[in-house]
This record gives structure tokens, sequence and C-alpha cells, in this order.
């Protein structure tokens, strides 16, 4: 989940203790191919504090600067390549099997590699874990479905009401700490390898209701097996 390929759970490995270092987590990496021929790639890096799960424009700044300097004396990556650092954003990716517990409760979307119950994909309100299975309640059923979070390819909070409430208590308690709400603006820093979130890989036109009909998994996979 944090990664989707070798190459990205290598650069993981490689980000994690530079991260530790200076108190966030890594989310997700993602070295994505470039629109262009013969293009740069893009190095898609999201981070947040361990102690809240917030991060600051400074923060992720420190981080891009941080991941350059080894990159640059290790070069990992073959060829040309584009560092960006952000923020997860507000309806952020799920990643770990602790963030179905952190986000219990709201309303997310999730998508397996296989089929369950029928259906590869699923929209519900979180529901926590059971060991290591997610559990989402699903409307119009009775019973909390769960999955294998090993089975989960991609996973991403709703944009609701009550998770904008959610976000403006988090503005809130920044602001009663005394930090200021402008380091917290997601917009682009190109300098410092900043940018806003952008999740290409999880767009909600590209995942939406029509995406949660059983009949059409059905049809997909017997398509595939043809």
């Amino acid at each position: 989940m944090r990664a989707k390929t070798t190459e990205d759970r290598k650069l993981i490995e490689i980000f994690d203790p530079i991260a530790e270092a200076l108190g966030l987590d890594i989310v997700r990496v993602r070295l994505m191919g470039s629109n262009k021929p013969d293009g740069a790639r893009r190095l898609q890096v999201m981070a947040e504090r361990k102690t809240d799960g917030d991060i600051n424009v400074a923060q992720c700044a420190r981080l891009s600067r941080a991941i350059s300097a080894y990159m640059d004396e290790a070069d990992p990556i073959t060829g040309e390549y584009i560092l960006e650092v952000s923020s997860p954003g507000i309806d952020r990716p799920l990643t770990r099997l602790k963030d179905f517990v952190t986000y219990e409760g709201l309303e997310a979307r999730i998508e397996l590699d296989r089929l369950a119950e029928g259906r590869k994909r699923f929209r519900g309100i979180l529901a926590g874990i059971e060991d290591d299975h997610v559990a989402i309640d699903l409307e119009g059923e009775e019973e909390t479905a769960l999955m294998p979070f090993a089975w989960v390819v991609e996973a991403k909070l709703i944009l609701t009401d009550e998770l904008l409430k959610q976000g403006a208590e988090k503005a809130a308690a920044r602001r009663e700490a005394g930090e200021d709400e402008d380091d917290f603006d997601e917009g682009d820093d190109a300098d410092d390898g900043v940018v806003a979130n952008d999740d290409e890989d999880f767009d909600d036109e590209a995942f939406d209701d029509d995406d949660f009909d059983d009949e059409q998994d059905n049809e997909d996979d017997k398509d595939r097996t043809q």
C-alpha cells in the first residue's frame, strides 16, 4: 500500500530512516512515469508528523532537502526525475493498517486486488480493524464487511462534511498551539520540491459510484478469463 512497485519499496526502505530522523512518517511513495516522451519521471513522497498526522510546509521542505541530498550522493534512480514532497491531504490515501483505526467512523473507498463477497470495490464507513483485516460498514448491509489488508491495493477517504469538520478542528488546534496557519498552505514551492497533494493514482472521477456495481465487477472478471 505505501509502495506499488519493487522500485517504490526500495525507495521507502531508504526514505523511512531519513523521515524518522525528522520526526516524520512516510505515508506513501510513488515513482511515476512522465506525461511526455523522454520526460523526467515524478517521485512523489507523502509524509506526516508522527505526533499528530499533520505536516507543514517547512517540514516538507526539510524532508525534501534531506531526500535530495541522499539521492544526489547515492543516485538510486536511473534517469531524470522530479522530487515532489507533500502532505497526504485531507481526503488522504489510507496506506497502513493503523490508518483504518485512526480514521474509523469516516467514509472511505477501498479497492481490492481480488474479489471479496463478489466485488472488488467498496464504499462505506470505516469500522476499524480485526487482526489483519479491514472492517467497513456498507450502506444497506447489516453485517460489517471484513477484508484482508493484504488484498487492498488502494484506499482513500471521501471528502464529506464530517471530514471537513475534523479538518477545521485540526486547524483550530494548530492556532491554539501557536502555529501559523499559512505554513499549512499546500501551495506549490518548486524550489524545495514541495507541492500540493496530487493523488492521481486514486482520482475520484475515475472511481465513481458506478464502480461499485457488483455485476460490472463480475463481467470484468469474466472478460479477463476469456
